[in-house]
């Protein structure tokens, strides 16, 4: 199976890496060229364009960071759709809206390319672990095909429904990582105000109802002040006002996403979007006038 790939970020990199391991036959594209040289190390073939990646792969994967760099891998000026051939698969696992992603499965449709949307749960750790979960919108048979692939790359793969489907799960799934994150915060801001070690804080809360996959991985990065990030602040928030306009189209009520936005907005105007979404703690520390940080108490 010739597989092709385009977007080697901080998540497509490590994924495309797991395709080489797992054996397959790789061809990759990116905009910033020198992000393609480790996998070329490693045995990948380099294309010039999105279109060369398709003419030279069975099954496409696309991971990029918003729906107009979709739309132009995918429609633009060389883009996979002028690469169409017969048994084409189109797989992209960016978080977009899922009107973007019905709209780009019509028309790659009208050229005989079949598209599945397969966004992932996890961030930069489990991408280069391996262990993504994969939720995906499309022919059942597509996904189906693909599976090998997602395994190589993941832990699991979903079957979500028809094309766009992928897309709404991510959304919504996204939501929650959000809220639970400042859930954390909004805690352990407490514990700290309060004189308690945040480290034993947080090994309280892992160890009871109130645990979280975000109290486990984004706890440290706050108590050791480390926001490199694995998932950035302006990115998340990017994904609430895409699930803000899930939530309208749906006609539901979601007031909690609602000041989750708009607190991430207020983390991207203090100069964080850069920065991993763990760096909200930032804000709330100014909030309450202290620093969450290790307590070291002498008994």
């Amino acid at each position: 199976m010739k597989v092709g790939f385009i977007g080697l970020g901080t998540m497509g990199l490590p994924m495309a890496n797991h395709l080489l391991k797992n054996g397959f036959e790789l061809t990759v594209y990116n905009r910033t060229k020198e992000k393609m040289n480790f996998l070329t190390e490693q045995g990948a073939m380099v294309a010039n364009s999105p279109k060369e990646v398709t003419l030279k792969s069975d099954i496409v994967f696309t991971m990029l960071t918003a729906d107009a760099a979709v739309e132009e891998v995918i429609l633009g000026e060389n883009g996979i759709i002028y690469g169409a051939h017969p048994g084409l698969i189109v797989v992209d696992s960016s978080t977009i809206s899922p009107v973007t992603s019905k709209k780009l499965a019509v028309e790659l449709s009208k050229h005989d390319i079949d598209m599945l949307d397969a966004p992932v749960s996890g961030s930069e750790p489990q991408a280069n672990e391996g262990i993504l979960t994969f939720m995906v919108g499309g022919k059942k048979e597509n996904f189906e095909k693909c599976m090998p692939l997602f395994l190589a790359m993941g832990k699991n793969a979903y079957h979500v429904g028809e094309n766009g489907k992928g897309s709404y799960t991510k959304l919504a799934n996204n939501t929650m990582t959000a809220i639970n994150l400042l859930s954390l915060t909004e805690g352990i801001t407490m514990a700290a105000k309060a004189g308690i070690d945040p480290e034993i804080f947080v090994k309280i809360v892992n160890g009871g109802g109130a645990r979280s996959g975000q109290a486990e991985m984004k706890a440290p990065k706050m108590i050791n002040r480390d926001f490199t990030p694995q998932f950035m602040t302006q990115l998340i928030h990017k994904d609430l006002g895409l699930a803000s306009d899930v939530a309208k189209e749906l006609e539901i009520s979601t007031p909690i996403l609602s000041l989750v936005k708009e607190i991430f907005q207020i983390a991207k105007a203090k100069g964080y979007g850069s920065e991993d979404m763990s760096s909200v703690i930032k804000c709330y520390e100014e909030w309450a006038s202290i620093k969450v940080e290790k307590v070291n108490e002498e008994i």
